[in-house]
């Protein structure tokens, strides 16, 4: 289904490939967040559909409701449900506004996942670098077993002919003009000397697996770039991070779902009725009907159906 961005700024069902195609190709002020906020959605709404939370639980709330049939929940695609707003969490420091947030009832937040674009100006990420730690500090003070999660987005702006040196035109958008410190990858595809040491930091930020261990560390990052000035803008840059890195972005949400388990589910099974992650009925709407056929094949991921 296309992305609607002229309306309310309210979660959509959107997919990994179109929510980094909009990443790598938005033009517009980065003020507004419509360059990010498709990625928010994509967060929420692969939380219900992979992850197995019910997306009342979820802030901003994904376009699904689900109902119990018997044995079986079945999900059911509606956007009339879905809200836009961030979720804000008392930390041990100051409030947080988190891009999304899972709430149990009774537990309260369970999950909170930050979601940074960077289109440039990648001498910056060191600030970057210092929010991002001081963010799950003050989060992980408050709720020491909340799993939290960093996913890191950049643009792969190559250096091109007419990229770095050459001057834009008048009429260009600001977000089109590439200085020096906006490329990302080497005339030869590797990385930036910047991206090298960002990658090499977010490392040492990540694997949290008990509540006592590090309150500044994440349970899961994830770093991901994608191309922008190419024929192709949004495919996932796939020589970097490194295929045994930690931070690669397929294995980013089953870091997530394995901690938020090993806490929630395994450690406390008289919570199971609230905290289990829940498997959709293969025959739901939004997992059956033809209507929804496109979205899905564009998910990147795997829908969590009762019985695979």
């Amino acid at each position: 289904m296309p992305l609607n961005l002229e309306g309310p700024m309210v979660c959509q069902w959107i997919g990994e490939a179109a929510a980094l195609e909009h990443f790598a190709s938005y033009v517009g002020a980065t003020q507004s967040q419509q360059h990010i906020k498709p990625l928010h959605w994509y967060v929420a709404c692969r939380l219900v559909l992979e992850g197995g939370f019910r997306p009342e639980e979820i802030t901003p709330r994904p376009p699904f409701t689900w109902q119990r049939q018997g044995r079986e929940d079945r999900l059911t695609f509606d956007p009339s449900v879905a809200t836009g707003v961030e979720s804000t969490v008392l930390g041990g420091l100051k409030t947080k506004n988190v891009d999304v947030v899972v709430t149990k009832p009774g537990l309260g937040p369970v999950m909170a996942v930050s979601v940074k674009g960077t289109i440039g100006a990648f001498r910056n990420l060191t600030n970057r670098m210092e929010e991002a730690v001081g963010d799950c500090t003050n989060l992980h003070i408050t709720y020491p077993a909340m799993v939290c999660g960093f996913f890191s987005v950049l643009r792969a702006n190559r250096l091109e002919e007419d990229a770095a040196e050459a001057v834009a035109p008048e009429d260009a958008p600001p977000a089109r003009q590439l200085s020096a410190n906006d490329i990302a990858i080497h005339k030869g595809g590797d990385p930036v000397e910047t991206i090298i040491r960002y990658h090499t930091a977010l490392r040492e930020l990540s694997g949290r697996r008990g509540i006592r261990d590090d309150v500044s560390r994440y349970e899961a990052v994830s770093m991901a770039l994608v191309e922008s000035n190419t024929a192709t803008p949004g495919v996932l840059l796939d020589r970097f991070p490194p295929e045994d890195s930690p931070l690669r972005l397929e294995q980013f949400f089953q870091a997530l779902y394995l901690r938020y388990d090993e806490r929630y589910v395994y450690a406390a099974p008289d919570l199971k009725s609230v905290t289990r992650r829940r498997e959709w009925a293969e025959g739901s709407s939004a997992i059956a009907d033809a209507a929804h056929a496109e979205v899905r094949s564009t998910l990147g991921y795997t829908l969590r159906v009762a019985g695979e």
